[in-house]
This record gives C-alpha cells, structure tokens and sequence, in this order.
C-alpha cells in the first residue's frame, strides 16, 4: 500500500508541479512540512526521510521544481524554467496546496541547499511559522572549500556557458550534481553564487519584489562540518539576508553520529537517519 499520494499542483502562471502528499499516520497538532528540495534533485530523493516524518505525527509534501524530475514538461533544452520562478511562483503553490489539503493556518518549510535560501522572495512567505534549512547558505564561490572550490568556477564559468550553447542545458548528471538543469537555471546559479548573498544578486534585475527584511519567523540551520558548499561563511552569509529573523546555527560533526563524512547531501539518505531526530527536534519546537 502506498504510503503517499501523487498530486499535480497549479502554480499562478499555470505550470504544473509533480507533488508527493504524506498524510499524518495520527492526528496531531503538529504543523504540515513542506520539503523544498536541493537543486537538481527530484522528491524521490526525500521519499524515505517522508516517510519517516510521517511516521512521526507530520503531513508532509515534497515536490519537483519546474524544469526537474517529474516538473519537466517537454525537452529539458526548451525549458524555461529558472530558480526565481522556483521561488516566486512554485514554492507558493506548494504551500497553498499544503494548507488546503490540511487546514492548517501555517507550514513549517523545511529546505535543503536551494530550497531553504528562497523564502525572501516567496511572496505569500507569511503563511510560513518557521524555516528549517538544511545545508542552506549563499553558495557563494570564495566560500566553498575542498574539491567543490576547484569544481565550481569551472562548471560556473566554463562548462555551463559552453553547454547553454551546444547543450541548451545545464549537464549537472555528468559531474554527480543531481538532474541535468535548465539553461536558465543553470546561469542563475552560477550568477547567484557569484557574489554573497545569492538570489539578492537577482533583486533589480529579475526579481522586483524583496520581502527578506519583513521575515519574522524563526530560521534554523543545520549543516555539517564537512560540507564543501554550505561552510560556515556561506550559512551565515544566507542568514544576514534576514535581518528581523530570529536565526540560529546547529553545526553537525560526522564522527558525533559515528559517521564519516554527511557533506551537502546525506542528511536525507537513509544511512543517515540518525540524523533525522536532530532535524525533528527542529521542527518540533
């Protein structure tokens, strides 16, 4: 028996999104999770960490970014899709689709890597009680460490570009980095981590509409010690957007939770899940 529901959700423009809906196992009081997932990365990913949510009192929904996994209408190359449309018009529905599909007054929204650095421009950013943001941060290259910072202005600024011409995407699944992407979200990223601050570099550009310095909502995050792109520079530079947030840093050591490394992604693989507690506790309080 299936343990979650497929859904196809609206956003404003009329692009429709592939969802996941984990219905509560009991009833509880507990406020509905929306998983906002990593760049290139399709809700199948989270679908173990889901259903362990679930198991916990939680409803939850994950979803596909346009342009990724299951969100992808037509050729990859024609797609139009961009990480600004990721946050002004899909995270948005799924929090409407959430809320309907729970009564709730409110999501918690839980964000790993891209899909915790975009609530500054969600415009109903209100409907969320809290962030929690797992290997979140600015991304920005002078930040990075480890092979990633050799790897980045490469793929940023040499294989990217060349791609969008012979390609018209972003080949990502040829280096490990998840879903190849769309060309436009594969010259976003590269702009947005360009400089600190990271989506702040689109405002006045392609974003008109900044809401950063009106979040009040509590913004958690949690990272490793050994990832190579959310490092300590990058999570606090993400954080300082938020001004009137009340942030707070949980860093994780590997060999705390007898592992050897947890980097950007493992926190959500099931060789991990003794990890997952550490990230409830976060959404619980």
């Amino acid at each position: 028996m299936s343990k979650f529901e497929t859904l196809t959700l609206q956003c404003q423009d009329g692009y429709n999104l592939s969802a996941r809906f984990y219905a509560a196992i009991s009833e509880s009081e507990k406020l509905p999770v929306l998983v906002c997932p990593a760049t290139g990365i399709t809700k199948q990913f989270y679908h173990q960490f889901c259903v362990w949510l679930q198991a916990q009192g939680y409803a939850v929904m994950v979803f596909d970014f346009r342009g990724i996994g299951d969100s992808l209408a037509g050729p990859l190359k024609n797609s139009k899709a961009s990480i600004v449309q990721w946050g002004q018009l899909d995270i948005p529905a799924a929090i409407d689709a959430l809320l309907a599909r729970t009564d709730a007054e409110k999501v918690t929204l839980l964000g790993h890597s891209a899909g915790g650095q975009l609530l500054g421009i969600v415009p109903n950013y209100h409907k969320v009680a809290k962030v929690v943001a797992v290997s979140a941060s600015s991304g920005h290259v002078k930040g990075l460490k480890g092979k990633t910072k050799l790897l980045a202005p490469v793929m940023f600024n040499v294989i990217f570009p060349l791609a969008r011409i012979t390609k018209g995407y972003g080949p990502t699944q040829a280096i490990g980095m998840g879903e190849n992407l769309p060309k436009d979200v594969a010259k976003q990223w590269a702009q947005f981590c360009s400089k600190p601050g990271y989506v702040m570099n689109a405002i006045g550009k392609t974003v008109f509409e900044d809401y950063h310095a009106e979040i009040t909502c509590p913004f958690i995050s949690i990272w490793s010690s050994d990832d190579e792109i959310a490092t300590e520079i990058n999570v606090k530079d993400l954080l300082r957007l938020y001004p009137k947030a009340q942030t707070r840093i949980i860093e994780l050591d590997p060999k705390s939770y007898a592992h050897k490394t947890i980097g950007h992604m493992l926190m959500f693989k099931k060789s991990h899940q003794n990890l997952w507690p550490v990230i409830e506790q976060q959404l619980a309080v």
